[in-house]
């Protein structure tokens, strides 16, 4: 459930309010681009987190459950504030504008920074309650639930604001923020066994700089650059594939809208057979091979669908680009719960997490400075 809440908060953050700031509020796009942005610079920091939460020392005796708990508060404080900022900073509220523009930069850095703690330390505790054997359906599982908490959040929520106004705004984030809260508290009970004697030992002598180097073997940084590669060439499509399917092949706002759900299609298709084929043994470094494979296979379908004028062939192409993430995804976060040691869980998960999350987001910036690059260069001409 905890994989809902950060679902839902990326939908907000990327989805409905770089639109709604935009459009609604009339928000200059750099801006807003500015604003969507802040989230990621606490990325990199999740593998700090990750370590504090596999030695953190607690009076109730409980390792992840206080950085999931945490994590919970950030986001939950970060939604509540968040359209009042809005509101302020686009003279809709009383206070001067200058007070929203900082309030909203708090409330963006915050929900960032619990989305982060919180998947972070869920990932972990969800490695340390699932053997080896289980740990492909677990991760499956994991990515279904985002998925599904992506999907349902954009439908209810474009529904819900299809009427806009500030009032119907500040509802629904704040809706968003108590559904937080009350998934996550779910989500985390009785999950955790309660350890008190691990109060009793001293406290690790070893610094994240130490655990770091003996972590970071050559092996280990091959996988965090094949995630980082990965996360990006899968990534870099978000903010492309719709544009191109609207000024290439002239599809209505309908049709390049569906290329999205058949994304979504193609990446559950891939999570269930990316499970199957790890409950029966296959290696998941090559699992992720695959995907990557298949992805260069579906991006190739993308790039054919121009010149050929067929939006079938589109269609096909974001399907595959879905199914090769599914693959990538779970056999790249599987092999990453493969490094960890014990009690390294959070160490491992949070550097899969930092590098994945830096990689798709800074994916996302290029793409879009790429296309308008592009579209500048073309109009020139």
């Amino acid at each position: 459930l905890f994989q809902v809440s950060v679902g839902m908060a990326a939908v907000l953050l990327t989805g409905t309010l770089n639109r709604v700031m935009i459009v609604e509020l009339g928000m200059s796009a750099a801006v807003v681009a500015a604003m969507v942005s802040l989230p990621l610079f606490f990325a990199p920091l999740r593998a700090l987190v990750g370590f504090r939460s596999d030695h953190h020392r607690s009076v109730l005796g409980w390792k992840r459950v206080p950085y999931l708990w945490f994590g919970t508060l950030l986001q939950f404080g970060g939604l509540a504030l968040l359209p009042f900022a809005l509101l302020v900073m686009t003279g809709r509220g009383d206070g001067p504008a200058l007070v929203g523009q900082v309030g909203a930069g708090v409330a963006f850095l915050l929900v960032g920074a619990g989305m982060h703690t919180t998947q972070t330390a869920g990932l972990a505790l969800a490695t340390d309650l699932a053997d080896e054997k289980s740990r492909p359906r677990v991760v499956a599982l994991l990515y279904v639930m985002l998925l599904a908490g992506m999907l349902v959040s954009a439908i209810v929520i474009g529904r819900v604001l299809a009427d806009f106004s500030g009032t119907r705004l500040v509802q629904v984030v704040q809706a968003a923020a108590v559904l937080t809260m009350m998934l996550n508290i779910v989500a985390l009970w009785k999950q955790e066994a309660r350890d008190r004697s691990a109060m009793l030992l001293p406290a690790p002598a070893r610094s994240f700089g130490a655990s770091w180097t003996a972590f970071a073997q050559p092996r280990t940084v091959r996988l965090l650059v094949a995630v980082g590669l990965g996360a990006a060439a899968f990534s870099m499509q978000d903010v492309l594939l719709e544009p191109y399917g609207g000024q290439i092949l002239q599809l209505s706002v309908g049709a390049t809208t569906s290329l999205t759900a058949l994304w979504a299609l193609g990446m559950l298709a891939g999570f269930t057979h990316a499970a199957r084929r790890l409950a029966d043994g296959a290696d998941p470094h090559r699992l992720a091979g695959f995907g990557g494979v298949v992805g260069i296979a579906a991006f190739l379908l993308v790039i054919f669908a121009g010149p050929t004028g067929s939006p079938a062939l589109l269609a096909v192409g974001a399907l595959t680009i879905g199914g090769g993430a599914g693959l990538f995804s779970v056999g790249t976060l599987t092999a990453a719960m493969a490094l960890s040691r014990e009690g390294d869980a959070g160490l491992a998960l949070g550097a899969w997490g930092a590098v994945q999350a830096t990689a798709a987001g800074l994916a996302i910036a290029l793409g879009a400075l790429a296309r308008d690059a592009v579209s500048a260069a073309v109009a020139c001409t």
